[in-house]
C-alpha cells in the first residue's frame, strides 16, 4: 500500500489544519555514522512557501548533524501524530542564525503552542524546504 503523498505547498486544509493544532512532533537527523537521531520538538509548518521551522539552541546535537552536512542541507523529517492521524514532512533543513528570522519563527512557535518560549541568545531555527509531505490528516 502506497504512503498518502501530498503536495507539500498545497496539501489540502484537513492537513494543514492539522500542522496549526497543537501537538508534540519529533525531528529525525542523521548521525555521522548515519543512523537516525529522533528527539522532540515544536514544529511550524508554512505550506504556501513550502518550509517547516524548528527553534532550538545552537548547541544542540540536531543542529550539529545539520551543520555537517554542509551548506546544501541535511535530508531530515518532522513527523507528529494524534491516535490514527499522523503527518510527516521530508526535506532539507539548514540552521539560519539572522535575527529576524528567528524572531519570526519564535512568533510562528508561540501562536501554534499558545507560550512565548523565554529569550535564549543562543536560539537558532532549523529551516527545512519540504520537498515531501505524507499523512492521514
Amino acid at each position: 500500500m502506497a504512503l498518502p503523498r501530498r503536495d507539500p505547498r498545497d496539501p489540502g486544509p484537513e492537513y494543514v489544519a492539522f500542522w496549526q493544532e497543537r501537538h508534540l512532533c519529533t525531528l529525525t537527523t542523521l548521525r555521522p555514522d548515519g543512523t537516525p537521531h529522533v528527539v522532540p520538538v515544536g514544529v511550524t509548518y508554512e505550506a504556501e512557501a513550502g518550509t517547516a521551522r524548528v527553534i532550538t539552541n545552537k548547541n544542540s546535537r540536531k543542529v550539529a548533524h545539520i551543520q555537517a552536512a554542509g551548506p546544501q542541507g541535511a535530508r531530515v523529517a518532522v513527523c507528529q501524530m494524534d491516535r490514527g492521524r499522523w503527518a510527516t514532512l521530508e526535506g532539507l533543513a539548514t540552521v539560519r542564525t539572522e535575527a529576524p528570522l528567528v524572531e519570526d519563527a519564535v512568533r510562528r512557535y508561540a501562536e501554534r503552542y499558545e507560550r512565548t518560549p523565554a529569550p535564549n541568545p543562543d536560539r537558532v531555527v532549523i529551516e527545512i524546504r519540504v520537498h515531501r509531505a505524507l499523512g492521514r490528516a
